[in-house]
């Protein structure tokens, strides 16, 4: 089937539009592909800029009282309680240890008991034990707390943040970039 010279001369006229059209598109796309590259840039600046100090005054003003005050909770928990109560029961074990040492040398010595009666220190090693951990349970017993403290809000926080940073990721690994995409070379326009 052959095509008349008009026709022939449409279909030129025709293919030559589709590849300025063509060619104008993949101008078109590289000018939007340099604009997003520029726009993240951009927004690099931004938050290097503007999000980052806002943030970190945010937290200075809001949680670092908080997270400083923890801190010295704990140091004085630690230095005021543990420190004390760990050495008060290093000490006792080891009076005790030397007790038993000095008891076994003397039995090993032949002395005996040395007309001690057990059952009367046992009782009364019971009623000062009782005693000892009625005092130290009352000294150290912590009143409970109702609600969410410093730490838990700060946790909460970073998890939320984290949860945030995830899904981010997620959108900007799943979206379509289609619009985007420019190819290496200009594909040509379809011959006619």
């Amino acid at each position: 089937m052959s095509l008349s010279r008009k026709r022939k001369k449409e279909l030129r006229k025709l293919q030559q539009q589709a590849s300025k059209l063509w060619d104008s598109q993949q101008v078109l796309l590289g000018e939007s592909a340099n604009v997003a590259r520029e726009a993240g840039r951009q927004l690099s600046h931004y938050s290097r800029e503007q999000v980052v100090p806002a943030v970190k005054q945010t937290y200075g003003t809001y949680a670092a009282p908080y997270v400083d005050k923890g801190l010295k909770v704990s140091r004085q928990v630690l230095t005021d309680r543990v420190v004390p109560t760990a050495g008060a029961v290093v000490g006792s074990a080891l009076s005790v240890w030397d007790a038993a040492s000095d008891t076994r040398a003397r039995l090993a010595a032949g002395r005996g008991l040395g007309g001690l009666d057990p059952q009367t220190y046992a009782k009364k090693a019971e009623k000062y034990g009782k005693q000892a951990t009625k005092a130290l349970s009352a000294k150290f017993a912590q009143p409970k707390r109702s609600g969410i403290g410093a730490g838990g809000v700060i946790a909460i926080i970073l998890g939320v943040a984290a949860a945030a940073g995830v899904v981010y990721a997620a959108w900007q690994t799943l979206r379509a970039d289609d619009e985007l995409w420019v190819a290496d070379d200009p594909l040509r326009a379809p011959d006619a």
